[in-house]
């Protein structure tokens, strides 16, 4: 009796381990530079001018942003991501900024480096004039 309660303890140990142990591919996390020139909204944030450094790992079912400023004295923030899609290694690695009358808004993180390019909510576009304002290039680190 003793002896199935040991290789039962031993299999629910081991099983623990192996769900909290690291995986592979959390392992290559998506890691990166960039400058925003101005202030923009970055879904419900408001991310100020300045140098920053993203990170991106997985938590549960979506992917987790976390932008924090480089000197790391400012704020940082955590975006939740729930779109993603494949991008091709030949795209460039950018952030894209599109402007709305309420002001200027993420669109999108591309990575072709790590292979996937990031959505984020913005407003709908109104009848006035919608442009791009910045596309902002990465520096990814790996």
């Amino acid at each position: 009796m003793k002896s199935i309660r040991k290789y039962v303890y031993a299999a629910v140990l081991t099983v623990s381990a192996l769900n909290f142990a690291p995986s592979l591919a959390s392992a290559q996390e998506a890691a990166g530079n960039f400058t925003l020139d101005h202030e923009v909204h970055w879904q419900n944030a408001i991310v100020p001018a300045g140098k920053y450094r993203f990170t991106m790992g997985t938590q549960g079912p979506s992917e987790l942003l976390m932008v924090r400023d480089v000197s790391g004295h400012g704020t940082g923030f955590m975006l939740l991501v729930t779109d993603t899609e494949v991008s091709h290694p030949s795209d460039v690695s950018r952030l894209v900024v599109v402007s709305r009358p309420t002001g200027s808004f993420v669109s999108s993180l591309q990575l072709p480096e790590f292979g996937m390019t990031l959505h984020f909510a913005v407003p709908a576009e109104t009848h006035e004039v919608a442009k791009t304002v910045a596309t902002t290039t990465l520096s990814a680190a790996r």
